[in-house]
């Protein structure tokens, strides 16, 4: 028996299945975003340098983040198709193992990213009143890459099995204790010593690490749709294998995304501090913008995997199409408002630096340009990833990144008259190209051909043996 949600996910409105999986979704990433404003806000009181420590930090650590993400992608996935096929064994199978496995990765990848910190931020030419401060960022955010993982594994899992309130009521209490303790550790209070950028990171590692126990703790009482047990973690290695080779090109996907920043850090730094701190501003600020586009993204790739999994693939597709033209309708109405009130936002993050204010200002007026093709491409590459094709995705973010991203930002600020201008126009250029890649690719089908579950599998035959039938 299907419960309602699992009813109106696979048999009711498509827009009506969006939304009420996307609103959650966008007001817990609003949240989630509060991290990195509350961050931003608190931090820009300490001046340019230590906005552009933070900044400087931010892509590295991504990197990291996004090597061990690939098998998150592959069991949320996996979830959300076995949800689709009635299999709640598995679903809680898939649960345990991913958890495992992303908390041993991301063990892993944290010390390598707290031991290597220093050579990183050497190699990417950093300032000397921006080192220290991104230094002692770096390495706190490397040390709380546990927690970052683990709640992610946990939000990724509920979005799959349709279950998007309890994330999102977590996520509202840890921004709302984040923003009371980042002044508390940045400024000083009492006993406590002033610790600047470092401050921030305190404060949000203790957040973070707050929200992952509260998901196990979740997960352990099985009262939401997933049910784990201190045995569900013995180790499957026949699905960490399988899991492993599903989820590698996402983790290639991420990460090249993620050295995409990085690389674009390394020019953006060769133009000085004033330049990086814009980039940082107009960067958070592209982070917040996307949320309803990303919302409404996760929500596509939900449903895509949930009716992949059912069989019900021409209703994978038009969620799919519906979710684009929504996301592109959303995001060009979001970069209208972002146009008109670029100097007043800025502001709002750098208050009296004229100079970061112009430049911060100019950066988001030009990127705002396209951003309603971000919403297209970002479902459909959910929808991509949902199918389990993450090969797919893996190839457009190479695409994105090393064919259109850094040749027309190198080119542009480095050979052109536009200087430092030329890296914001190779914003709005990729992401205009990426959409018509993605578009073209989404239309030839191939994607709905794969079967990552047996479930699946009997569940598309049935259906076109159905449809076969009905035209008979």
């Amino acid at each position: 028996m299907r419960n309602n949600n699992q009813k109106i996910f696979l048999e009711g409105p498509i827009g009506a299945a969006l939304l009420k999986l996307a609103i959650p979704i966008i007001l817990g990433n609003i949240l989630q975003t509060g991290y990195q404003l509350t961050d931003a806000f608190w931090v820009g009181r300490l001046g340019a340098a230590a906005v552009a420590a933070v900044s400087v930090s931010f892509p590295l650590t991504f990197l990291v983040i996004a090597l061990g993400s690939g098998l998150a992608m592959a069991g949320a996935t996996l979830s959300a198709q076995y949800m689709g096929a009635g299999r709640q064994d598995m679903v809680n199978h898939v649960a345990a193992q991913t958890m495992l496995m992303v908390t041993l990765t991301s063990i892993v990848l944290g010390a390598a990213g707290y031991l290597l910190s220093p050579y990183l931020l050497q190699l990417l030419g950093v300032a000397p009143d921006v080192y220290d401060g991104a230094l002692g960022f770096m390495r706190i955010s490397f040390i709380g890459i546990i927690f970052v993982f683990i709640y992610a594994m946990f939000q990724a899992l509920m979005r799959g099995i349709g279950q998007t309130k309890m994330p999102l009521l977590i996520v509202l209490g840890t921004v709302v204790l984040n923003f009371l303790l980042d002044p508390l550790f940045i400024f000083g209070a009492g006993p406590l010593p002033p610790q600047g950028v470092r401050g921030a990171a305190w404060a949000t590692l203790i957040t973070q690490a707050l929200a992952a126990g509260l998901g196990m703790m979740i997960f352990l009482r099985g009262r939401h749709g997933i049910h784990l047990s201190v045995k569900s973690f013995r180790p499957d290695f026949k699905y960490i294998k399988y899991a492993f080779f599903l989820g590698f090109p996402g983790s290639v996907e991420l990460s090249t995304r993620g050295f995409g920043l990085m690389v674009m850090s390394f020019l953006v730094a060769s133009f000085g501090t004033l330049t990086i701190a814009a980039y940082g501003v107009g960067s958070n600020i592209l982070q917040v913008v996307t949320i309803p586009a990303m919302g409404l993204s996760m929500a596509v790739s939900t449903l895509v995997g949930q009716n992949m999994g059912a069989g019900n693939i021409k209703r994978a597709a038009k969620v799919t199409v519906l979710g684009a033209l929504c996301g592109f309708a959303i995001l060009s109405f979001v970069g209208m408002m972002a146009y008109i009130f670029a100097p007043a936002i800025v502001a709002f993050f750098v208050p009296h630096v004229p100079e970061v204010i112009s430049q911060g200002a100019r950066f988001i007026r030009i990127m705002c340009l396209a951003w309603g093709c971000i919403g297209v491409q970002l479902s459909i590459v959910s929808a991509f990833r949902a199918s389990g094709n993450m090969l797919v995705a893996m190839v457009i973010a190479l695409v994105s990144q090393w064919m259109f991203q850094f040749p027309l930002a190198y080119v542009l600020s480095k050979h052109t008259v536009l200087l430092s201008e030329g890296l914001w126009w190779s914003f709005p250029l990729t992401n205009i190209l990426v959409s018509l890649v993605s578009i073209g690719w989404f239309a030839k089908g191939d994607w709905k051909k794969t079967r990552l579950t047996e479930e699946s599998k009997q569940m598309a035959k049935v259906t076109e043996e159905t449809e076969d039938n009905i035209r008979g």
